[in-house]
Formats: C-alpha cells, sequence, structure tokens
C-alpha cells in the first residue's frame, strides 16, 4: 500500500465516478472509459444507491482496477472502503473526522479531503491529510450548493500547501489550460469523461 502512496506523488489527473452524472451507464462502459481515459486516481461516489448496490459496484470497480498502477478511492463511506479494501478513502468537511478514518483503515491507507478555502485546505494537511481536493473552481451541478471559490485561491494553495491537491469543480477541456495557468498541477473531473459520447 506504501506503493500507493508513492504514486499519489505521480498522479495528476483524478477522475470521479459519480453515480448520478453516470447515470444508466452500464458499469463496463465506464470502466471502458476508466481504461482509456489516463486517470491515476478513480474515485467511485454514489449517494443514491443502497448500500449493498454500492458494494456491488465498488468491488467490481476494484476488480477492475487490480494490477494497475491506479488509485482506487471510496467516497464517503468507511465501511465501504474497508470491506472493499480500496486504496483510501474521500471525505467531505461533514464525514468521518480524518483521526477517525485513520483508525479504521490504518496509517497505509490514503486519505483524501474536500476543502472550500485555504482554512479548511490548511487544517486538513496538519490533521494528517494525504490530498486535498479543493473547490468548486467553477459552477457544477454535482455540488451545486458551494459557490465557485475562483481561480485566484489556488495559487495561496500552491504557495502554502506541500500534500498533493487537485482544482476540482466544473474542469473540463475548454477551461483545463487556464486552470493550470494558476498553479494547478493535478485537476479532478467528473462530468468532462462520463458525458462523453460514445
Amino acid at each position: 500500500m506504501r506503493l500507493k502512496k508513492k504514486l499519489l506523488e505521480k498522479s495528476y489527473l483524478y477522475l470521479i465516478v459519480d453515480k448520478k452524472i453516470a447515470r444508466n451507464q452500464p458499469l463496463s462502459s465506464i470502466v471502458k472509459r476508466i481504461k482509456y481515459c489516463g486517470a491515476d486516481i478513480i474515485q467511485y461516489r454514489d449517494k443514491e444507491s443502497k448500500k449493498e448496490d454500492i458494494l456491488k459496484n465498488a468491488f467490481l470497480l476494484q476488480k477492475s482496477l487490480l494490477n494497475t498502477k491506479r488509485i482506487f478511492i471510496i467516497n464517503d463511506y468507511l465501511d465501504v472502503a474497508k470491506i472493499v479494501n480500496s486504496d483510501g478513502i474521500h471525505l467531505g468537511q461533514d464525514d468521518a473526522p480524518i483521526e477517525i478514518a485513520r483508525e479504521v483503515l490504518g496509517r497505509d491507507k490514503i486519505i483524501g479531503i474536500s476543502c472550500h478555502n485555504l482554512k479548511q485546505a490548511l487544517a486538513a494537511q496538519k490533521r494528517g491529510a494525504d490530498y486535498i481536493a479543493i473547490g468548486p473552481v467553477f459552477a457544477t451541478s454535482i455540488k451545486p450548493e458551494y459557490k465557485p471559490i475562483g481561480l485566484n485561491l489556488i495559487k495561496k494553495l500552491k504557495a502554502k500547501i506541500k500534500i498533493p491537491f487537485f482544482a476540482v469543480g466544473g474542469i473540463n477541456q475548454s477551461n483545463i489550460g487556464e486552470v493550470k495557468s494558476f498553479g494547478a498541477e493535478r485537476v479532478a473531473i467528473c462530468r468532462a469523461i462520463l458525458c462523453q459520447h460514445n
């Protein structure tokens, strides 16, 4: 598992497989997109399904990523992350504390945190997060309740955050260059891949 933490340092493209955004796409189709999109990290996010269905899909995704150099992350659910033995978990500001996640999953697992401002990012770094997702940079339907943070915050993070951070939220082919020009070496995407036409 320490290998996966080393891979995190070299990871630049993060794909969020969001059940709501994927809609009725078969998992086999999503797996094919994962194979060819070049993502280094795959997060499975499902806020709608029954736990048994979340577990089933998590196991299928986990199986598809075995023997690859990709990192598999579960969103939110510590129990699912533990059961499927994912490489780690991604937590929101209102989810389980980093310390609890570390106790449940172990020190070698990867823990990521969603942050929406510099104060949250600094706190996550201090408490032992392995990476940060900062956003939403632009408006996004995945988290419509959050006001876009804009691009200037990325410059501040670049100067103060030492762990990997991924810019997230409304990032696509038309604006990714601008995001990177503000100092974001790493980006997380969802709709730009999941909603591509076959």
